[in-house]
């Protein structure tokens, strides 16, 4: 490395989270073993890295969208690694999870190249060169509005320019708070979107929540705002939110979505009580828990078997808008794979399957993010045996 200065290029420097990065480094030796490295410093001041090992080509350069990473945490060509399998540095806290709080500020990434093949001890070594990537789930010109409006707490993201746009009605699921990232991305795209905060950290609030008429009232916020296509509101959920789409979708008499989008959920057990009655009946079945090799609770086989009684699950027959699951294959948390089975079936036996849209992915687990956001093995804290 006498007499050279490698060039480490990393483009752009700015950008949306689920915008493709171009990482180059350039001015090497040929055949120069090389170690890309990122490193971030989380919003609860965790560390989360990711690094593939690579070799320089006969002109002393190495191009992360099309070299492949011959080790590290992900091998082979992938333009997006250094981002997407980012974990907890060794030695961290366990049940960590990577989400971004505060969308008005980025995330800032440290993207380094290291001499030889490096898998540990990064802190302790001197990078050949170093950039940081700010990532942002909002773009420039999006606004953010505090929703506390009939009853309703949320954060409404709009998009810049005149419209009018689509909208969403965005629901998280049953980890509860308010979580705006996905919704302020999906401004950044065009569409008008409000996270919704639904089940509040204090629990007598959620447990007064009508389920059905708070989300309705949420819906009207979105469609009936000026900058929003009345009839091409959709609504997006996630785990229990999936649940409370699937619900409104097939039973409500006051609203009606151009389209449901529901991640990592179930029919099963539809929200049409207050939460707190709910809860009590998923506790009924919470002897069905079980444990797995490393002590992480296994919550699937609660809804397990799929009932056959239209009592316990929505009636996907009443389903009349494009409904797309996204289901991933190893998901432990919620039984999804046998869901969107049975949501077939229901809705074949009624003749609206062609309404239905599934996007499986083998070996996904049960939190299915944005692009390019960095892995939770376990993302649940406090779910280890004791």
């Amino acid at each position: 490395m006498v007499g050279t200065f490698p060039l480490l290029s990393v483009q752009p420097t700015r950008g949306l989270m689920d915008e493709k990065i171009q990482v180059v480094v350039r001015n090497l030796p040929s055949a120069l073993s090389v170690t890309l490295h990122s490193l971030h410093l989380s919003e609860d001041k965790d560390l989360w890295e990711a690094f593939g090992h690579y070799t320089s080509d006969g002109q002393g350069t190495v191009k992360v969208a099309k070299d492949a990473s011959l080790g590290g945490t992900y091998e082979g060509a992938e333009p997006m690694g250094l981002l997407w399998s980012m974990q907890p540095v060794p030695g961290s806290r366990t049940g960590l999870r990577l989400r971004k709080m505060d969308v008005l500020t980025p995330m800032a990434v440290h993207i380094s190249v290291y001499s030889g093949h490096m898998t540990e001890g990064f802190s302790k070594q001197s990078p050949l060169a170093t950039v940081v990537t700010e990532r942002w789930y909002m773009a420039p010109g999006v606004c953010r509005i505090d929703i506390r409006e009939h009853g309703v707490r949320g954060t409404l993201f709009l998009p810049p320019g005149p419209g009018p746009f689509p909208g969403v009605l965005d629901m998280w699921g049953g980890g509860g708070g308010l979580v705006e990232y996905r919704s302020g991305l999906l401004a950044s795209h065009g569409f008008v979107s409000m996270a919704l905060e639904y089940l509040s950290h204090d629990k007598n609030r959620t447990s007064d929540i009508d389920s059905k008429t708070y989300f309705e009232k949420a819906f009207r916020i979105v469609q009936e705002h000026p900058l929003v296509m009345k009839d091409r509101v959709a609504l997006f959920g996630l785990s229990l939110g999936t649940s409370v789409a699937l619900n409104l979708a097939a039973y409500s008499k006051d609203i009606s979505p151009r389209c449901c989008v529901c991640i990592s959920g179930s029919h099963v057990n539809p929200v049409n009580k207050a939460f707190g009655k709910v809860f009590r009946k998923m506790n009924e079945h919470g002897y069905k828990t079980r444990f797995d090799e490393e002590g992480h609770v296994v919550w699937r086989d609660i809804i397990l078997p799929i009932p056959t009684d239209l009592g316990e699950k929505v009636d996907m027959g009443r389903i009349k808008c494009p409904l797309m699951l996204v289901v991933g294959e190893d998901d432990q948390n919620w039984a999804t794979v046998e869901s969107a089975k049975d949501m077939t079936q229901m809705m074949r036996a009624a003749g609206n399957e062609h309404l239905l849209t599934i996007l499986q992915y083998p070996d996904a687990g049960h939190l299915i993010e944005p692009p390019y956001t960095g892995r939770e093995l376990y993302f649940l804290r406090g779910c280890q045996r004791s």
